[in-house]
């Protein structure tokens, strides 16, 4: 028996924003998007258009303020293969949050506060 990964789910507060974040940010785009026939919740795949998995954004109507995340203990990480380029990218969009240049890696901020980890293609 195996297993793959095939998608991991956030919850987010404000769907457009998120959405635009991704796509600028990581260059994720929508695959597909289920609503709810009563308008309580979006759901929308992202993809990177290489690898199977996704990222499953929900957005729930009935959520009026920011998700709580805890110790934000948890992240989802991104290799990239121009490390400097994505890094002056999410310099200029202002959402790096930590930086470990000795492991040669650092952290950017989603709208919702998520923290998403930046690892060069090794």
């Amino acid at each position: 028996m195996k297993f793959t990964i095939d998608h991991f789910n956030i919850n987010v507060l404000d769907l457009e924003k998120s959405l635009v974040f991704y796509e600028k940010a990581l260059g994720l785009h929508e695959a597909r998007r289920k609503t709810a026939d009563d308008g309580s919740y979006i759901i929308v795949f992202l993809e990177d258009g290489t690898s199977a998995s996704k990222l499953e954004l929900t957005w729930l109507k009935s959520q009026e303020k920011p998700y709580d995340l805890g110790d934000e203990e948890f992240h989802i990480a991104f290799t990239t293969d121009d490390f400097d380029g994505a890094y002056a990218l999410h310099k200029k969009m202002d959402c790096i949050c930590f930086e470990n240049k000795e492991m040669g890696i650092y952290f950017i901020n989603d709208p919702d506060g998520y923290w998403l980890e930046i690892v060069p293609k090794r």
